[in-house]
């Protein structure tokens, strides 16, 4: 069981050599692109709960 697990960490150790991870400059430009979307995504679900919600009480 253990020559499994050391195994495990062995091929992840080899696996995680062979990821390209992005530079400081990437990950900067994606995560302000994710929280401008994610702002941009939240006001527009926003504005049509309160759109509906307006609708809802007139109707009701």
């Amino acid at each position: 069981m253990f020559g499994k697990v050391g195994g495990f960490f062995s091929e992840s150790k080899q696996e995680l050599a062979k990821v390209n991870w992005p530079t400081r400059d990437e990950l900067i430009g994606s995560t302000i692109l994710v929280i401008v979307v994610t702002i941009i995504v939240g006001t527009f679900v926003f504005l049509v709960d309160v759109g509906l919600s307006f609708i809802m009480r007139l109707v009701l």
